[in-house]
């Protein structure tokens, strides 16, 4: 218990000490803590075996697992609290073209790319491999995406729209990957599951949508017995530490496999709650302010987990450089043709695909999955983790930029800077930390204002 403790402490620690070297770089928060937890992580510090310095196996990264599963439950609830009726009414019908479209388009694309590479080099790839890969190639990162969005108070038309699709990306990549999974695995054994196709993915949705909505509905009602703010915000994470327990009961009936998807059922119970409860809204944002250690936590402890020697194999890097570029591309075609397709504005169209290029968690969950398929799972998880490696540490940066090109991401205007600036050294801070302070929020909004000229120029060339 003592090292589990130590271990969680230096990873909060070292993360949030990353934060004050990256912010000198002008980079996100999620990249500060995801390099924070490769560096303390078992391939770098935690190498030494020394206790107290990092993570010195990946045993002791996984002893940790339950810290990331509650922190996914509350970016679940929280990214359901994106749907409240009233918006949906605006931008429902965008949202639910774009999510379905730009998923199957990147599934597609790599797909696509990877079964050529397979005809190329089948000692490398095989054909369940490839569409294996395809199917994971749907999934959005939305803990990357979110934690952006709030370190920066991203606001706007591609935001809006930005986390409503994230949310459907959960949905369609557990369909996809439930279908191109069970026809690799036919492709292997030479036998049809049509239960495992079709059946087991319906009942997983369906199942996961009942229990969301009903723990919502009894949240809503369970909130009515307080009177006080903080009794109804514990009311609230309480709730939430349940609903993301009860997701994890898998059972079967006859030959069908009953699960549950912990962010749909968290997402499902934030949609409910936010749509039932009058103060859903005060007790929601409450909340992300709790869960602010937690989700930091939750991406050192995703950095720690990533296994350095994918990059040994120079199939897997190959591999994973056609798979990350390749799905970039259908990201980004897909949300562009179908926000063109639903007559959204130009500077959706450009720059909402952009924002979904992370993936992260959900990938990684449909590699257990993949494992079934023995060695050949062991290939796909090296290759997703390769390729989450990259996303994570460069993907939060990009989508940071996108939303600050788009507008929704506001630079500092010069008073808030100076107030900063007589903050820090109110409270003891160095001259020459407040000055570096200035002289980056300066150059912050220097390059928002030449993203801002790009934009113009490209709106002028269209």
């Amino acid at each position: 218990m003592s090292n589990i403790l130590l271990n969680v402490s230096i990873a909060l620690l070292a993360g949030l000490l990353m934060t004050r070297v990256f912010s000198r770089l002008r980079l996100p928060d999620v990249t500060a803590y995801l390099v924070a937890g490769v560096l303390i992580g078992p391939y770098c510090i935690g190498a030494f075996g020394i206790q107290g310095l990092g993570f010195t196996s990946m045993h002791e990264v996984e002893t940790l697992n339950l810290i990331s599963n509650v922190a996914l439950g509350f970016i679940a609830f929280s990214i359901g609290n994106e749907f409240r009726l009233e918006d949906l009414k605006k931008i429902g019908k965008q949202a639910f073209t774009i999510g379905i479209f730009e998923a199957l388009t990147a599934s597609l694309f790599v797909n696509i790319a990877l079964i050529a590479m397979h005809f190329i080099m089948p000692d490398k790839l095989s054909l369940p491999q490839a569409i294996v890969l395809g199917a994971i190639a749907t999934a959005t990162a939305p803990a990357a995406t979110l934690m952006v969005v709030r370190q920066y108070k991203a606001k706007g038309p591609v935001t809006d729209l930005l986390l409503p699709i994230v949310a459907l990306d959960d949905a369609v990549c557990l369909i996809v990957f439930a279908v191109l999974f069970g026809i690799a695995k036919t492709l292997i054994s030479g036998t049809v599951d049509f239960v495992s196709i079709i059946v087991n993915p319906i009942v997983e949705i369906m199942c996961s949508l009942i229990l969301g909505a009903v723990m919502g509905w009894i949240l809503t009602q369970m909130e009515k017995m307080f009177h006080s703010n903080t009794n109804r915000l514990n009311m609230t994470i309480a709730f939430v530490f349940l609903t993301v327990s009860l997701s994890m009961i898998k059972f079967t009936v006859g030959p069908v496999h009953v699960g549950f998807s912990s962010l749909l059922v968290c997402m499902m119970l934030g949609t409910v709650f936010c749509n039932t409860c009058p103060l859903s809204e005060d007790l929601m944002g409450a909340a992300d302010k709790w869960t602010s250690p937690l989700f930091a936590l939750f991406f050192v402890i995703s950095g720690a987990e990533l296994e350095l020697d994918v990059f040994g194999d120079w199939a897997i890097v190959l591999i994973g450089i056609v798979y990350i570029v390749v799905r970039c591309i259908g990201k980004y075609t897909g949300a562009y043709f179908s926000a063109k397709a639903t007559k959204c504005s130009p500077t959706i169209q450009k720059y909402l695909g952009i924002t979904l290029f992370p993936q992260a968690g959900v990938a990684l969950g449909m590699c257990t999955t993949a494992a079934q398929l023995g060695q050949q799972g062991d290939l796909i998880r090296n290759i997703i983790l390769f390729a989450v490696l990259i996303y994570e540490i460069f993907g939060p940066l990009m989508t940071r930029e996108a939303l600050t090109a788009a507008g929704d991401i506001k630079p500092k205007s010069a008073d808030v800077i100076k107030r900063r600036a007589n903050k820090l050294k109110a409270v003891g801070a160095t001259a020459e930390a407040a000055q570096a302070d200035a002289e980056a929020a300066e150059k912050m909004e220097e390059q928002a204002k030449e993203w801002a000229e790009i934009s113009a120029r490209m709106d002028k060339n269209n």
